[in-house]
């Protein structure tokens, strides 16, 4: 069992070597980063790597699918920006002998436009929107190592532009439940576009390789999560986005750029999300993170900002869970996520349970 548990490692990793030549820069599908769960958004927007029963983790990270989610239901609905609103939905099933499944979709709807042509004459309104069919598998290879992947079809239509493509996801994780630390290794978004907006002019995805890092406090109903993102490339900074930031020269009108101390851990720190997950009673979870390379892309200059900052919580009841969450990107500018998760089979059997003591009551 340790030599599959090395050899998924080392697919993985070759996966990861294989693109570490890509480069950043504009993307399409971009609503696949999107998150899709108040917890997740609240922990920061990364990779979350945790082993429970949560299902809203399952479009976040596919090695975590597994028969804890059997029977599982998620829905999410998130509004976003000005008249734009996106969400979620899916279920988990596990089946003998070939491992546990994730059936769902994603869509985002960025609202009704008015069109004109090119001299401003009106050429009737148009809608915008990006949608994806979700499958993901997962298997647990030992009570330690566990593995997954997800391929996400993908269409979006803007106007009279369309485009199709797929992306997928391959992850691997390790649980110690004696440290109660887990920890995921993932390649995110590796795929094309099948049919691009413009003909002939093929566009890259929203790739990225994260890893994330989470763990139990064994005195402290506390449980801290570290994601790491954009692992494949070093430099985050983009020289352009510091000009309304620094401080110029009052004589010659020149730019103060920070030395290099201060621009190497500004840069690690942009790899960076940082959440803190707090368990006061068995049935809620209180969430807050800080995600330093959005703070850096969204604040404003000479004023104090929470951009880059979220929170949230979630109350689990009877294997139904509901959660709400906002993330801070800009003023004005803050989402906020609800999400409703329940066992379908765990209910049933609450139900049947309920029945019989009634019974026996009666009796």
């Amino acid at each position: 069992m340790l030599r599959k548990s090395l050899f998924c490692w080392a697919v993985v990793s070759c996966f990861v070597l294989s693109l570490m030549g890509q480069t950043g820069g504009r993307s399409v599908y971009n609503f696949l980063s999107f998150s899709t769960s108040c917890r997740e958004a609240a922990l920061g927007g990364g990779l979350i790597s945790v082993r429970d029963d949560d299902p809203s983790m399952l479009f976040n990270n596919p090695s975590s699918i597994s028969p804890d989610h059997h029977t599982s239901l998620l829905a999410n609905i998130t509004d976003y920006f000005s008249n734009a609103a996106y969400g979620s939905a899916l279920y988990s099933h596990t089946f003998n002998k070939v491992g546990s499944m994730a059936f769902g979709m994603q869509f985002a709807s960025y609202g009704k436009f008015e069109g004109r042509d090119n001299v401003g004459n009106e050429t009737g309104s148009f809608t915008a929107g990006d949608y994806a069919i979700y499958w993901g598998w997962g298997r647990r290879l030992d009570s330690c190592f566990s593995i997954g992947a997800a391929l996400k079809l993908v269409y979006s239509g803007y106007e009279s532009y369309h485009s199709f493509g797929f992306a997928t996801d391959v992850a691997a994780s390790y649980y110690n439940a004696k440290r109660r630390l887990s920890l995921t290794l993932m390649v995110k978004n590796l795929g094309s576009q099948l049919k691009p907006y413009t003909p002939g002019r093929y566009e890259p995805l929203p790739f990225d390789l994260q890893f994330a890092l989470s763990q139990r406090l064994a005195h402290l109903p506390v449980r801290y999560h570290i994601s790491l993102h954009s692992l494949y490339r070093w430099n985050m900074i983009d020289v352009r986005s510091y000009e309304p930031f620094l401080e110029k020269d009052a004589m010659t009108g020149e730019l103060h750029y920070p030395n290099k101390a201060a621009r190497f851990f500004d840069n690690f720190f942009r790899h960076v999300i940082v959440g803190i997950e707090i368990i006061p009673v068995k049935y809620l979870s209180l969430f807050v993170s800080y995600n330093h390379q959005r703070h850096q892309e969204m604040k404003i200059p000479q004023g104090k900002s929470l951009a880059g900052f979220s929170y949230g919580f979630m109350v689990n009841i009877h294997s139904i869970r509901i959660g709400f969450s906002r993330a801070h990107f800009a003023p004005g500018a803050t989402p906020n996520y609800f999400t409703f998760a329940a066992n379908i089979s765990e209910l049933s059997d609450l139900s049947k349970e309920k029945k019989i003591k009634k019974l026996e009551r009666l009796n």
